[in-house]
């Protein structure tokens, strides 16, 4: 079984599988658990790994004990014996620091890269500070996506760095992002299956639940092509159907609707003139 459909398998990740609870219903990863998933023959070999993760959690000022924390573990020595092994119960923020910092040559390491930048994403989506201010659907729609397009914005100068160089090749580059997330969709697909126009664009009429699957798609896209230095059409356009597969295994995996299942919303457009006639009239 090659390690993709392994990582993948019942619709469930690998990452997932291994993922742990406290007595306080906290999810939390055992680092030993993890080194054997990122395929370390021994956990020795691991334990620098972790230090580089650490010291990267220091550097986006984050406080190391809210992600890193000691522990003793029980680990199985024969067919009846067990004894207490040192450990670390990790985040998810320090399992994505963890693959940051991983062998890149191992393939289960890039998928798991992508995989926890897109769940670390989701949290910091649900962690805004703006978002969480917004009180309805219309006003967080209008934030999501004023941020996609920004995003976009990034995207398209990450896609053109790494060989997408025209409106042709950014258009078919978009489509394999679509297909991922859509499910074999493509922008025309998209359009067909929520009966929109030819003139309406597919961003404009989306919920903040789409909105969201589409942002988590634009940024880990943008930076997977950055980070590995992607160069070339084709490879750019593998890498945006990889990412955009790995946000709908994401929203299987937390029983959330398909993208193409959502319903279709109002242009953003009246809704932003909705919101502004709105402000005026308190204002």
């Amino acid at each position: 079984m090659k390690i993709a459909e392994e990582i993948f398998k019942d619709n469930q990740s690998l990452f997932e599988r291994i993922k742990k609870q406290d007595e306080n219903v906290n999810e939390y990863w055992s680092a030993r658990d993890l080194s054997k998933v990122l395929e370390y023959s021994e956990y020795r070999h691991f334990i620098p790994v972790l230090e580089r993760a650490k010291e990267a959690c220091v550097n986006s000022n984050q406080e190391i004990q809210h992600h890193f924390e000691d522990i003793l573990e029980m680990i199985e020595i024969g067919k009846t014996a067990k004894r207490k092994v040192e450990s670390v119960k990790l985040s998810r923020y320090a399992c994505y620091l963890i693959v940051q910092n991983a062998d890149p040559s191992k393939e289960v390491v890039a998928l798991g890269q992508t995989y926890f930048a897109v769940q670390t994403r989701l949290q910091e989506i649900q962690q805004m500070e703006d978002y969480n201010r917004l009180t309805n659907e219309e006003e967080k729609r209008l934030f999501l996506r004023t941020e996609m397009s920004k995003h976009n914005t990034y995207l398209a100068a990450a896609a053109k760095n790494a060989g997408v160089q025209n409106g042709m090749d950014y258009a078919i580059f978009q489509n394999h992002g679509y297909a991922g997330l859509y499910g074999g969709l493509d922008a025309k697909g998209i359009h067909k299956n929520k009966k929109l126009k030819k003139s309406e664009h597919i961003l404009d009429h989306m919920g903040s639940t789409e909105l969201a699957a589409n942002l988590f798609r634009a940024t880990q896209t943008e930076e997977k092509l950055r980070n590995d230095k992607i160069q070339g059409k084709q490879k750019a356009n593998q890498t945006h159907y990889e990412v955009g597969t790995k946000v709908r295994q994401t929203i299987k995996e937390i029983g959330g609707t398909m993208p193409e299942k959502l319903p279709v919303a109002d242009n953003i457009k009246t809704v932003q003139k909705k919101l502004d006639s709105t402000k005026k009239k308190k204002d």
